[in-house]
Order: structure tokens, then sequence, then C-alpha cells
């Protein structure tokens, strides 16, 4: 089927791995985290909106989940204890498994920039809950929220870190958790401007592209001529000169002023980087725009703005889920070299699930239609 021809793209030994790391099947002697994951899976493919939906949806075809892969008994209460209490750092690691076979696929991609660095944006999305059924997510007085802080490779928007915390969180602790890789491009928003993040991210040997706030205070050292054609308007040595901001950021900083000209919105950009045209600067920041459309694209066509449980293990299990399923659905597209759009590709998929033959078969796009031979008997009403 294809939907098991789609989860062979999944390395079993490495799920396995996953489990035993997390001793996540301890004590089971059915329904096995790799049920769960197939049904969670299933869920994100065919866009099931409750377990009850999904409940009903296979013991539909209850006679095809053998071959679907799924030998455990599927029922509402089994998949909402799975959800529950099984640990969902088995599936982060999954994500993570798949995450590194996706990159290589991927790392040819054009983004916008023609740089052969690494370039990474970092921002974040909330998708809202109820607050009374997930007090441990508070967001405002009276509403909840889930924020989950991204790390996206912008070649082929990989996603290559992701943290999950209540919507309180302050996106700036993300920079604490990231483990800065030398020569790569760190693109974010001005909600990281943390100049003693920053700094660390220059001792590692990375760069930063970022936005700077009206009231960051910067003396010049000198410039830099630029072309005011292309919508630069200044190319400037600069050092902080904050009280505070100085003692955080003691070396120089380049700062880039851009002015869209469609528009005649003015950009001041902030980097650490002095090789790179200015121009390349404020095309690096205009490629944050992928994480924004890569947050779009998995809340409109994968299932995280509702959630089939209300606890912290429940909640972060499906989004783990739903990433894995991008990102599985990203590595069969570009293995199997289908020219279809992602969006195309999950939406094929989700619809042919049950069919049987092969995955690659479902893209074909038959070159003629054989026209059925006309009975001679049978009058033509177009001739009469």
């Amino acid at each position: 089927m294809v939907f098991s021809q789609l989860m062979d793209f999944v390395p079993h030994s490495e799920f396995q791995a996953c489990v035993a790391r997390h001793k996540a099947d301890r004590h089971l002697r059915r329904f096995s985290c790799w049920d769960q994951w197939l049904c969670m899976a299933f869920a994100q493919l065919t866009h099931r909106e409750s377990l009850r939906d999904l409940e009903s949806c296979l013991r539909a075809v209850s006679g095809k989940l053998y071959h679907l892969g799924i030998r455990g008994e599927v029922s509402r209460s089994t998949l909402a204890d799975a959800n529950e209490r099984r640990d969902w750092h088995v599936y982060a690691d999954l994500a993570q498994v798949l995450m590194a076979i996706a990159r290589p696929l991927y790392a040819d991609e054009p983004f916008g920039a023609e740089l052969d660095n690494t370039v990474y944006a970092l921002d974040s999305t909330m998708m809202d809950v109820c607050l009374s059924l997930c007090p441990w997510a508070p967001y405002e007085r009276s509403r909840g929220a889930v924020k989950m802080h991204t790390l996206l490779d912008l070649r082929g928007s990989i996603p290559t870190f992701v943290d999950i915390t209540h919507g309180r969180s302050h996106d700036v602790l993300t920079l604490d958790r990231i483990a800065f890789e030398p020569g790569a491009f760190y693109v974010m928003d001005r909600g990281y401007l943390s100049f003693g993040r920053l700094f660390r991210i220059h001792q590692t040997g990375a760069f930063f592209v970022t936005r700077a706030l009206t009231t960051t205070q910067m003396g010049r050292q000198f410039s830099r001529p630029v072309s005011r054609a292309t919508g630069l308007r200044s190319d400037q040595t600069v050092l902080l000169t904050g009280v505070k901001t100085r003692d955080h950021y003691a070396v120089a900083l380049r700062r880039v002023t851009y002015c869209d000209l469609p528009s005649g919105k003015r950009f001041v950009f902030l980097t650490n980087n002095f090789l790179l045209p200015a121009l390349t600067i404020a095309q690096l920041y205009q490629s944050r725009w992928n994480i924004e459309v890569f947050f779009k694209w998995i809340k409109q066509h994968l299932r995280i703005k509702s959630f089939l449980g209300n606890s912290p293990n429940a909640i972060k299990t499906q989004i783990w889920v739903a990433l894995s399923v991008y990102l599985l659905v990203a590595i069969a597209k570009k293995t199997l070299g289908v020219e279809a759009s992602l969006y195309t590709f999950l939406q094929v998929v989700g619809l042919t699930a049950f069919e049987k033959m092969p995955i690659l078969q479902v893209f074909e796009t038959p070159n003629s239609r054989t026209e059925p031979t006309p009975n001679p008997n049978q009058l033509n009403l177009f001739n009469l």
C-alpha cells in the first residue's frame, strides 16, 4: 500500500533505538510505539480531526491494518493512553534522525541568496490551546498557547532544532539552547536581540544577521560606499555605546541600512560579518521570510492547530509526529524524484493511502488517453 511504502522511508532500526533509549516499550504487551507512530502519522496524512475520527476510520478498514503495518488493536482509549504516557522524546529523536537524512538531500537547494555557507533562520510560532484544559501552557489571562521555537535550514526548509514551550516563554532564551555551527549564518528578528548572546555566537565563529532596535545606541567608526540604486543607504562599522550593551558586546559591529524601494520602508541590520557585500546582508534577512512560510505551511496542511490530548506529553507527541511526517514526505519526494510540490505530494499520498500500487505510479501522468471504440449501431446525437 502507498502508506506502508511511505513508512519504509523510516529507518526501523533507528526508530527501535529511539524506543530503547527511552524504554518506551517496557511492560507493553500490545500496541507498541511503532503502532502508535503509524496511527498518529496516518492521522496527519489523512487529516483526522479527533481520536474518535481516527478510530472510526481505521476500524472501517480493519482488514487492511496488517498491510499498513499496524499490529496492535486500535481503539480511542488505547491511543489516548499512549499519547498521555509514552515518552514524547521517542518522536523527537525520530525527527532528529529524519532531519539528518533530509538535509543532505536538499543541500543544493536555492534559498534567495547566493552563498555557500549554511544559513539558518530562527523564529517561533504559537498554537492556541484551551487554558482551562491546559493550565501548564499559560499565555494571557484567559488564553493558553504552546510556542514552537524553530531553527530552519533555509536550503529545503528543513528544521534542525525545535523546542516546544508554553506561550510566555521568551524567544531570546532559545539562543541558550542552540549549539552554533562555525561559519554558518543565523538570521533572526529583533526578538532575539540580546548582545550578550550574540557575542557568544560571534565567539563560536558563526555569523548572525538581525535588526537593530530604534533605541540601540551605537557610535559610527567609519563608512563604506554603497549603491543607492540597489536600495542600500549606508554600510558602516559601529561600536555599541549603551551603558550595558557596550560591556556585553565590546567589539565592532557592522550596520547596514536598506530601504525597500517599492514600499519605502527602512531597515537597519546588524551583523558580525564584514566580508559579504552589503546587499547580500539585506538579501539574507529577506530570506528569513522562508521560516514564516514554513510555519504557515505546517499549520495549514498538518494537524497541529487542534490537539488529540491536553497533557504536555500528548501535545508534544503530536507536534513531533507532525514534524516527522513533514520530514518523511520531504525525504520521499526527493528520493523518488517526484516533481510535484510538497503540498501535492502530501495530499496525493493522503488520498491514496490504501491503494495497492507503487507509490511512483500514483504520480504518473498519462501522455494520452485511450478513447473507447464507438459502437457502429449507436446513433451519434450530433449527427442527427
